[in-house]
């Protein structure tokens, strides 16, 4: 039996064929691709948004533009029909987790360890009252680490939380196709 006959020799790669060109595929994966008129929306709503949030932290010589926010923003402008990006999770998640934070801070004090603790509690108050929204959690963290005063911080924080939801709203109706935000008011 000859050679050829067990298995045909498989095609090697000619010049033409880039390294590039076989590795791009491959980190892109399965997932579909946005449209390019999305990607612009997306991305110009959140960048909107957070800016908005620094501008006015800057009039008010207070921080406004926390890192759970921009993460909310990106979550709310991004991939706006998950449960996790519906008014309801987005300011009732960050007031429920900042709750959750000050209680951890009153109890046990500003640590690294306190606030693991609080952002899984955290978590557990969020599922419990049908608020999921992940970036919440790190509002939880950064108040037991920052340890920021709750009379400032709270109405900030509200606020920002539904700065972000109107933004996606009004973003959501700049826009012919695409997904209406929201999905859900409560």
């Amino acid at each position: 039996m000859s050679t050829d006959q067990i298995a045909p020799e498989r095609a090697r790669p000619g010049p033409s064929t880039a390294p590039r060109a076989r590795v791009l595929p491959r980190l892109a994966g399965r997932a579909p691709a946005p449209a390019p008129g999305t990607v612009l929306h997306s991305v110009s709503g959140a960048t909107a948004v957070m800016l908005v949030l620094v501008a006015i932290g800057a009039a008010i010589h207070e921080p406004v533009l926390i890192p759970p926010l921009a993460a909310s923003a990106a979550i709310v402008h991004s991939v706006p029909a998950l449960p996790l990006a519906q008014p309801r999770s987005v300011i009732g998640g960050h007031l429920l987790c900042a709750a959750v934070g000050y209680a951890g801070l009153a109890a046990f004090g500003s640590s690294p360890w306190v606030a693991a603790v609080a952002a899984g509690l955290a978590l557990a108050v969020m599922t419990l009252a049908r608020t999921p929204h992940s970036p919440a959690c790190a509002t939880a963290v950064v108040i037991v680490l920052r340890t920021p005063d709750p009379r400032t911080f709270v109405p900030l924080l509200a606020g920002a939380a539904v700065l972000v939801v109107l933004a996606g709203c009004a973003l959501s109706r700049a826009r012919r196709t695409g997904t209406r935000y929201p999905q859900y008011w409560w």
